[in-house]
């Protein structure tokens, strides 16, 4: 088990999820809102879920649903953007935020594989 609290990307997703929930809080096309409301809490959440998990594999899998909740996100702020909800400085900035994160995510997954492949190997050798 891994101490979700202390996970850097947790931390600044779910400070992420904070500013898209006040940012969103004013749309009123609401399947927008909903959807990013979804997604992006969906980052965090995610994260904390497969620390807790029994095993670091598992851990891996949340971590990728997790990125890929960040990919919608990304995906939202941009459609958001081109349809005049958003500006451009607030968009980009959020844009450039969960491009950070799904990168910090990544890596914590690379951190996680090796010792899936070590604790295989052991069954072996």
């Amino acid at each position: 088990m891994h101490n979700f609290e202390e996970l850097e990307v947790w931390k600044r997703s779910s400070r992420l999820a904070v500013d898209v929930y006040k940012l969103i809080d004013a749309i009123r096309l609401y399947s927008l809102r909903d959807q990013m409301a979804r997604s992006c809490l969906s980052i965090p959440c995610n994260i904390a879920e497969g620390a807790d998990r029994d095993s670091d594999r598992e851990f891996r899998r949340f971590l990728a649903i997790s990125k890929g909740s960040a990919g919608e996100l990304r995906t939202q702020l941009h459609i958001g953007l081109k349809a005049g909800i958003f500006s451009e400085e607030v968009a980009r900035h959020l844009i450039d935020e969960v491009k950070e994160i799904s990168s910090m995510i990544e890596g914590l997954r690379k951190r996680l594989r090796p010792k899936m492949i070590n604790s295989l190997l052991s069954l072996f050798f």
